[in-house]
């Protein structure tokens, strides 16, 4: 009896036991369901996440690589380094005797600033409003000249951080010819998405000078990375001036083709043209670009053979050639 009563009293303790665990489990497993939402079931296209990033990252660093290398207008407005870029363009061909130009352009950080003001120096500046260098590689020799005025001004920029997509500056400044002085003032800013395997940035820019009045520029770029040295780029330009009540329009096509650590070529084909009084092209060119760099990361030289087929020539075969020597120093070594 006394043997009975004990393995009862055992077995009362195991039940009680049993029957707490099974109360308390359910409890358990609402606080961690509580605590810890479930997991949300994988994306199936979570594996070409990284890759898809990875060729991103990559396409974004060779193509400002490139704008560097080239002294590209996008390299200059964007790069947040100081930069002083001098062209001693020659060109020969139709439109009249070969000439010669030399233009110049300077960025460069005013101390105590954290990068944000800028002092300005640069030649011609109302010729320098389409995202071009003043003395463009397809530039017609008629407007090829020694630089008629030369400008000052201060640019306040955000300083550009590599996860954000989008940049802004803007200037105030006095431009000089001769002895008469006029202010003006330009904003820029851009933004660029990737799209894929392609980049779409697109840049508007807006500015007022007293010589040729207000005006904006919209930028469209469309870039592919089609191999480790090569890039494509599909570049649509307008420019509005409002007192000409006219759109001067440009579409590029270009391959840029790195064949080393000194030498790369550009391959482009480029149609211009105007709306008013109608839409009609002025020019259509194609080109070769040959650009080498003479000493370390500041000395470059380029040749440039062209064919043009200007309207002013009833479109008929113009063939040109530009040379050019520029003096690049920035913050690279």
């Amino acid at each position: 009896m006394i043997l009975f009563t004990r393995n009862l009293s055992w077995f009362y303790r195991l039940l009680f036991s049993l029957l707490t665990s099974m109360l308390l489990l359910p409890l358990n497993s609402l606080g961690e369901a509580q605590s810890s939402p479930p997991a949300a079931p994988p994306d199936r296209f979570d594996p070409i996440d990284t890759p898809r990033d990875y060729l991103s990252g990559k396409l974004i660093n060779f193509a400002n690589d490139i704008d560097r290398f080239f002294g590209d207008d996008r390299n200059y407005q964007e790069s947040n380094q100081s930069v002083f870029q001098i062209d001693l363009t020659k060109v020969a061909g139709y439109g009249g005797d070969p000439k010669i130009a030399l233009s110049g352009r300077a960025k460069i950080h005013l101390p105590s600033t954290e990068k944000r003001l800028h002092l300005m120096l640069e030649t011609n500046p109302d010729k320098n409003i389409t995202g071009e260098p003043a003395q463009g590689q397809t530039t017609p020799i008629t407007q090829v000249s020694a630089p008629g005025s030369y400008a000052a001004a201060v640019r306040y920029e955000k300083e550009k951080e590599v996860e954000r997509p989008w940049h802004f500056s803007a200037d105030a400044g006095v431009q000089f010819q001769g002895i008469d002085t006029d202010p003006f003032a330009r904003a820029r800013g851009s933004y660029s998405v990737p799209l894929g395997l392609w980049r779409l940035k697109v840049a508007e820019s807006v500015y007022w000078f007293r010589t040729i009045g207000a005006g904006e520029t919209t930028q469209f770029d469309l870039e592919h990375f089609i191999s480790d040295p090569i890039l494509f780029r599909a570049s649509s330009n307008a420019t509005w001036l409002h007192d000409k009540q006219n759109f001067d329009l440009r579409q590029d096509l270009s391959i840029y083709h790195t064949l080393n650590d000194r030498t790369a070529l550009l391959y482009q084909v480029s149609a211009m043209g105007v709306s008013n009084p109608q839409l009609q092209a002025t020019d259509y060119v194609a080109f070769m670009l040959y650009r080498y760099r003479l000493h370390r990361k500041w000395i470059f030289f380029e040749v440039s053979p062209q064919m043009h087929f200007p309207r002013a020539q009833k479109y008929q075969f113009s063939p040109a050639l530009s040379l050019r020597l520029e003096m690049l120093f920035d913050e690279s070594k």
